[in-house]
């Protein structure tokens, strides 16, 4: 059978960088293909060229065996290709009907109208198992039905390809499950579905075949039933990977922080944060589990400082702090030997035009030990630098080079490092390994170990659900701003699913 995508010598070049270096792929006609690498491995440069976004320098793309020249997001369409992107592209006041033929005004689809194009998109609801009130405003939808509308805009256009980037970060376990048998129904009509992911157990859960891209290279292209995680995250770091937190028992010892009633209220009015209630040990790692935007980013800012509050109290290691008052800010937090890594590093962690040993002392300028009289010590900054770069393994080891040239996992080692050096009695801990390789996810799980063995409390908050079942000795789940549940993270996972859909139950 002629493949659905023949991909030959692909080469793209940003500058300096090569991103796609000579690039081999062959995609098979009624597919679930998984592609897979590390950040900065080419995998997106290689669908933005297949999609349109870019041009490659110079290599050919066949479809359907024809040679093709891709010079838009147009052309792509109109051969059949589709993009789910990673950030959906909806318009939130419009409806799902609205949305689906947006863009597709001129088209033969619309030529009857609207009522046309609502049959059209009837069928294909009942085709792929879509099913989506089309009358519904986009806004009013939870992630997974926005992320089904994605999908049918796409098949409204008259899409055989199919390629959905990083698909479910901001979806619960159900939403996921129920994606992939959206995705095996699309395969059993004949679609070819292209997978970019980062979780290895989703790669082998749902796709056929999966390719392996290294530092701009194909390296790899495997059978999924001829495989296994190991094998394939060796092939994405070049080396052997841990895939499993190693870690003993939690010892928990005295309560380091106690949330009583914290209410938060953002800009617009709306309380974001309700009546949130919860401790942490000494030795211990909470998590908490969610979707994104259910509260937890507020409740991490708000304890750290940044973010005030309505009402409610905390404790740190005995002493109260009243988080209404005005004088309650990031800088009186660290004081109280509150530590922070933050979720969006670029936003809150990092000054990326900042040189790395200017970034590792960032809010903690005032420290006596960088001060030398009234300037700073940089010197020693650069020294304290130096010596962080070598026990984190932050690469390059150049304390003088600008953190926007260290890639994701490096950057978020130097916010580690930052925080966790400074010897916090807790550290709140926001998306550790977003964005980051699978060797840095490896030694980020090791550090945040280490520290709680080493008696420090640790609040932990990530979507990755997998990354909080390993991490986590107790798990406290958020919806709509509020904790719906407390379980062991050896819970069932479709339990904490139905928590973090806001199907409540009673703590267990």
């Amino acid at each position: 059978m002629t493949p659905a995508i023949e991909l030959r010598k692909i080469n793209k070049s940003f500058g300096p960088v090569h991103a796609n270096k000579e690039i081999d792929l062959v995609v098979e006609k009624g597919s679930i293909h998984g592609i897979i690498g590390e950040n900065g491995a080419g995998k997106s440069t290689l669908m933005s060229i297949l999609y349109g976004f870019y041009q490659a320098d110079r290599g050919d793309i066949l479809i359907s065996g024809e040679e093709v020249s891709i010079a838009d997001s147009k052309t792509a369409i109109s051969l059949g290709i589709g993009m789910v992107h990673q950030h959906f592209m909806l318009v939130d006041n419009f409806s799902v009907l609205e949305n689906v033929v947006l863009g597709a005004e001129g088209s033969a689809r619309l030529a009857g109208g609207l009522s046309k194009a609502r049959k059209e998109l009837k069928r294909l609801e009942d085709d792929y198992e879509l099913r989506v009130d089309p009358d519904a405003l986009i806004g009013d939808l939870p992630v997974g039905l926005q992320q089904r509308v994605e999908i049918l805009k796409a098949l409204f256009r008259g899409a055989e390809i199919l390629i959905l980037d990083e698909p479910t970060g901001v979806l619960t376990p159900a939403e996921a499950d129920h994606l992939f048998k959206i995705l095996e129904v699309l395969r059993d009509e004949g679609k070819t579905v292209l997978l970019i992911t980062h979780k290895l157990r989703e790669i082998m859960a749902i796709t056929d075949t999966v390719s392996v891209m290294r530092r701009g290279e194909m390296v790899a292209t495997r059978k999924t039933a001829e495989t296994s995680m190991e094998d394939l995250a060796e092939l994405m770091v070049g080396r052997r990977v841990l895939l499993q937190v190693d870690k003993k028992p939690a010892q928990p010892k005295e309560k380091v922080l106690v949330v009583d009633g914290l209410n938060v209220v953002d800009s617009r009015g709306v309380k974001v944060v309700k009546n949130v209630s919860f401790d942490v040990r000494a030795g211990e790692i909470v998590g908490i589990a969610g979707v994104s935007g259910n509260g937890q980013s507020e409740l991490l800012e708000t304890l750290a400082g940044i973010r005030s509050a309505s009402k409610g109290t905390v404790w740190i290691d005995g002493e109260l702090i009243d988080l209404e008052k005005r004088d309650v800010n990031a800088a009186s937090m660290r004081q109280k030997n509150m530590g922070h890594v933050p979720e969006d590093r670029h936003r809150m962690g990092l000054v990326t035009s900042f040189a790395e040993y200017e970034n590792a002392i960032l809010g903690h300028h005032n420290d006596p030990r960088y001060s030398n009289g009234m300037l700073l010590d940089v010197a020693g900054i650069k020294e304290t630098a130096r010596m962080e770069i070598e026990k984190y393994d932050i690469r390059p080891p150049n304390p003088l080079l600008k953190t926007a040239n260290f890639s994701g996992g490096n950057q978020q080692k130097i916010v580690l490092a930052r925080e966790i050096e400074r010897d916090p009695t807790v550290l709140l801990v926001g998306q550790p390994t977003r964005g980051v390789d699978i060797g840095a996810i490896e030694f980020i799980h090791k550090r945040l170990i280490e520290l709680r063995d080493a008696g420090k409390g640790i609040l932990l908050v990530s979507v990755e659900l997998d990354e909080i079942r390993a991490l986590a000795d107790r798990v406290l789940v958020m919806f709509d701003g509020s904790i719906v549940g407390e379980r062991a993270p050896d819970a069932d996972e479709s339990e904490l699913g139905l928590l973090m859909a806001g199907v409540h139950g009673e703590a267990k």
